[in-house]
């Protein structure tokens, strides 16, 4: 028996091998919720296979007791470098089921090695004592009647709706609101422009987050032929000096942007199209954005180059990256407003990989189209 499973756990190595040789992509079939740990050409010391199972570490990581099987059915192709999720197949032995993701790095062996991204559950895990943060934030808010309004805008499927629900779930449902404007109504098309967004202002010791808001005006109302030249242009001209009024008078102002690639994008529309869960999601507009994604680059760039200023900045959230932008985002939320914290142990200080000021996202912008000829993201 025992020279059987030696003959096995080889033969299973050697598959391993053969998956894995010159090749940057690999079978893989996860039951559940887990982490896949792999290496090349084989497995590295510290895994071990059981019947197809892979029980696994890899030096200086943290040691899961996660079980995942691998199989040539559920294709799912891993490029070097990227992060990718893989969806889990049905298995009536389980009842919890989720999402396993794996981030693939360069390896010391040559073609690529891998590394260990903690499962879902610990990564909203890791969001609770930033959430804990923003209920002491509201609290200072509701003590000292400040107002404040949180913008999240970027492109379709960047990440702002997910955000938005982690950083307003343990608020006091009674001091924040969030804000999602559909068309405006005929009579509202007769109005001064901001006066509907203006109608959704908080009061004293309130949160308002806008899922997207009047910065429309700059990106899809002008793509989209939903405004004309000369409203679009008044609109440039009028917001910042609309916003200085905002924050003279005593409102806290935060300008989010989400930026995701467009690969990202694509990949994540894929996804809404074929979950039943997330059609609703899709669009006519998401439709066309990877079509008019330049058009879009464009009206990013003119936005954040005219509308960035001293008194109402653009911070910009790298969102490839679903939990490292939501955790982001909270640490910029946080650190604008002067409460007193309660966990001095916590990292408060956005990581600078994800993090960037609108400001200096225009000056890459225009590096990169010195460099190309065009912009990228």
């Amino acid at each position: 028996a025992m020279k059987k499973k030696r003959y096995d756990l080889e033969k299973q190595r050697e598959k391993f091998a053969e998956l894995l040789k010159d090749k940057e992509s690999l079978v893989v079939r996860a039951p559940h919720t887990g982490i896949l740990i792999l290496s090349t050409p084989g497995l590295k010391k510290g895994s071990k296979l059981r019947g197809g199972t892979a029980l696994g570490e890899v030096a200086g990581a943290k040691k899961y007791n996660v079980k995942t099987t691998i199989a040539e059915k559920d294709i799912l192709k891993v490029k070097s470098g990227t992060a990718v999720e893989i969806e889990p197949i049905a298995n009536p032995d389980m009842k919890l089921m989720g999402r396993l993701r794996v981030d693939f790095l360069p390896g010391k062996t040559g073609a690529f090695g891998a590394e260990v991204i903690i499962e879902k559950a610990e990564m909203e895990k890791s969001l609770k004592p930033y959430q804990a943060e923003i209920i002491r934030m509201q609290k200072y808010l509701e003590e000292t009647k400040r107002r404040m309004i949180i913008l999240f805008e970027g492109r379709d499927a960047s990440g702002k709706g997910g955000t938005i629900r982690r950083v307003s779930r343990y608020m006091n449902e009674k001091h924040y609101r969030i804000v999602a404007l559909g068309k405006p109504s005929d009579a509202q098309r007769t109005q001064w422009f901001f006066q509907r967004y203006a109608e959704q202002f908080p009061r004293g010791g309130e949160v308002v987050m806008f899922d997207r808001s009047w910065y429309n005006r700059a990106m899809v109302e002008p793509i989209f032929g939903f405004c004309t030249p000369e409203q679009y242009k008044t609109f440039m001209k009028g917001v910042v000096g609309f916003e200085k009024d905002l924050v003279r008078q005593g409102t806290i102002l935060v300008k989010l942007y989400f930026s995701v690639t467009k690969a990202e994008q694509a990949r994540r529309f894929d996804r809404r199209k074929n979950d039943l869960l997330r059609q609703w999601k899709l669009s006519e507009v998401d439709l066309q954005a990877q079509e008019r994604w330049d058009d879009f680059t464009n009206q990013k760039y003119e936005m954040l180059k005219r509308t960035h200023s001293n008194h109402a900045p653009w911070t910009v959230i790298r969102s490839n990256n679903k939990h490292l932008a939501r955790l982001n985002a909270m640490r910029t939320i946080l650190n604008s407003v002067p409460y007193e914290r309660g966990n001095t142990e916590l990292d408060y200080v956005p990581e600078p990989s994800v993090v960037i000021s609108g400001s200096r996202e225009v000056e890459q912008m225009e590096a990169e189209r010195i460099r190309s000829g065009k912009f990228v993201c």
